[in-house]
């Protein structure tokens, strides 16, 4: 009931989860990562260090070699589709910072709150790559889970266990040595990957045991050579670069990486990168992020289809969205879904490896 107040009504405010993809960006989108098939295939062919042969004499003929041979790797993406619904009755409610004097616009209304659930369904989307991005990273291996705690999905790439150590001695004991640690690592990948490690991203308790440790200060501190600088700078969401360092023949650059995400098990804020890992990798190490869509029989409904288009390729993002918008038949409530088919593929498998800096 109005009385002899007035007021005004400023914009809504709408607190929004953030979906970090830093990780995620590291894994390549070019257009043709996506495709409508079931599945995925990648050729991939491998070269040793091998050198030349020296024979004894011109007239035995040139050592032969063969060409190099391929292995073909095939994979199913898992399927991520999540809806929400808007009923009509919904739309008569005053909308977050609407004037509760004005009459309803239904459709209006209706197609605001289902951009809201779009949006929410995105950003959920994002997560899970994400999350999916930082498995491969720190493990080579693809597990989603649902809020029992049952595996739905599980892929392993099979990388080799040594890039993939655990420090003998725990970072922050007394007896450790990170320099060797990171060493012993970044010559592992150097090693199989034919490429130089230049990248470390830390946890957060890796990274706060390998700022404050005094050799790894007396690097970054020498008055004759200079092995490295910390001159922190935020990065994309959730991730911040620190400057870099050299250790033995390689120079990295130092990142962290602490942002989270609810895990649908326990309920808790989880650090996509755990806080005890080191992520090591070579920048021009190949990683794909690959898309399938999701298959309709029919266009999703003609009557609210132009609010949305059939699919949303994102190349530039690393992001692939394929929406459905149908209606049922007493009019009333309106559907949503979007869904995808997304797979991190570690390519160059071997370029890249973590340590577990406690045991």
């Amino acid at each position: 009931m109005s009385d002899a107040s007035t007021t005004h009504m400023i914009s809504a405010y709408k607190d929004q989860a953030s979906s970090p993809m830093f990780l995620s960006s590291l894994f390549r989108t070019p257009e043709e990562n996506y495709y409508k098939s079931e599945k995925v295939e990648i050729d991939i062919e491998r070269d040793d260090s091998d050198i030349a042969i020296a024979v004894s004499d011109l007239s035995v003929g040139p050592h032969h070699n063969e060409a190099t041979r391929y292995v073909n790797k095939s994979f199913t993406p898992p399927i991520l589709d999540e809806a929400g619904s808007v009923n009509a009755f919904e739309a008569i409610k005053r909308s977050p910072g609407r004037n509760p004097f004005e009459d309803p616009d239904f459709m209006g209304a209706v197609v605001e709150r289902m951009f809201d659930i779009g949006g929410k369904l995105e950003r959920m989307i994002r997560r899970t790559i994400e999350l999916m991005s930082s498995q491969v990273l720190q493990s080579g291996t693809v597990t989603l889970v649902n809020s029992a705690g049952t595996s739905l999905y599980t892929l392993d790439f099979q990388p080799k266990a040594t890039h993939f150590p655990t420090v003998s001695n725990d970072w922050g004991g007394g007896s450790d040595d990170k320099v060797a640690d990171l060493l012993a690592l970044a010559r592992v990948i150097h090693r199989d990957g034919h490429k130089r490690p230049d990248q470390l991203i830390f946890g957060s308790t890796a990274l706060t045991e390998f700022l404050t440790d005094t050799v790894i200060q007396g690097l970054l501190d020498n008055r004759r050579i200079n092995l490295g600088i910390i001159d922190p700078k935020d990065g994309p969401e959730g991730a911040q670069y620190y400057g870099d360092v050299w250790i033995g023949p390689f120079r990295f650059e130092i990142w962290s990486y602490d942002a989270e995400y609810r895990h649908p098990q326990t309920g808790n804020m989880t650090p996509y990168l755990a806080a005890d890992m080191v992520v090591m990798r070579a920048s021009s190490g190949r990683l794909d992020l690959s898309f399938g869509a999701i298959p309709s029989v029919v266009p999703p409904d003609q009557r609210v289809v132009s609010y949305l288009p059939e699919r949303m390729r994102m190349p530039g993002v690393g992001l692939d969205l394929t929406p459905n918008v149908w209606v049922t038949p007493n009019n009333r409530t309106m559907m949503l879904s979007v869904g995808t088919r997304p797979l991190p593929i570690p390519t160059a498998i071997d370029t890249f490896g973590a340590l577990d800096t406690v045991q």
